[in-house]
């Protein structure tokens, strides 16, 4: 098993390790620290972005592989698909794993953007109410709190949200023991609809009206209902897409 710290550019030429880039819409959800590394982290991030229509990049290490690497080295001059994704978005959600004693119900929102965390947490806390959502970046450990110039949650033109989940939210701690799947978990799928919905609720240029975000919110949840049944519809048509 590899384990230990390393660099973005030597993981990306491992074999075995997968760059994903999708483009869709002007917010992305990011995870570079996805596979075996920072376990759901990747899936979260494709999950969310399917169903809001944002676009995706991610990073996915192999089983057996656990090579972490500083997200200040995650530059995209070693990476023509990194460069892409970043020069198309505006505004993005990253997505990483992490686990602190006494933290293991906290879900920790940084990165520069402090609006964007304001109007994310207050997604999650609908979904997630048993949660502790943290959007005071001071309440976040200094190491967590994405707020360096060259992290990548900074580099698009509206900077965005870094997003630390415990492993319970992720549905790899102890008290998932039993859970059979192959659905995620319950508390994983609410996690999903809550970034889907604040992706969903942020307008394409500027920042929303924060003064009601309950309203905006409540209109997108209902945008991805009629979103999923229009899918839906199209699939149960002949010659419509497969599932």
């Amino acid at each position: 098993m590899m384990a230990g710290m390393s660099d973005f550019a030597t993981v990306l030429r491992t074999p075995g390790v997968q760059e994903e880039c999708e483009l869709r819409g002007p917010i992305g959800f990011m995870a570079y620290h996805g596979g075996h590394l920072e376990w759901m982290t990747d899936v979260i991030a494709r999950r969310a972005a399917d169903a809001s229509g944002a676009s995706l990049y991610s990073v996915v290490q192999p089983k057996g592989m656990r090579e972490h690497f500083p997200s200040t080295t995650v530059d995209p001059s070693h990476s023509d698909a990194l460069t892409t994704f970043l020069d198309h978005i505006d505004i993005v959600v990253t997505v990483h794993g992490f686990g602190r004693r006494g933290m293991f119900g906290s879900l920790l929102l940084g990165g520069q953007n402090r609006s964007f965390a304001t109007h994310v947490g207050t997604a999650l806390r609908r979904h997630l109410p048993a949660y502790d959502i943290v959007t005071d970046v001071e309440s976040i450990p200094k190491k967590l709190r994405g707020m360096h110039d060259r992290n990548p949650v900074n580099v698009p033109p509206q900077a965005g949200v870094q997003i630390e989940l415990p492993p319970r939210v992720r549905g790899s701690s102890p008290m998932w023991w039993d859970w059979e799947g192959p659905e995620l978990t319950p508390h994983t799928e609410a996690l999903i609809t809550g970034l889907s919905d604040a992706a969903l609720a942020w307008p394409s240029a500027g920042e929303p009206d924060l003064d009601d975000p309950a309203r905006t919110l409540d209109e997108a949840h209902r945008a991805g209902v009629r979103r999923d049944d229009s899918l839906r519809d199209r699939q149960a048509q002949p010659g419509g897409p497969g599932p």
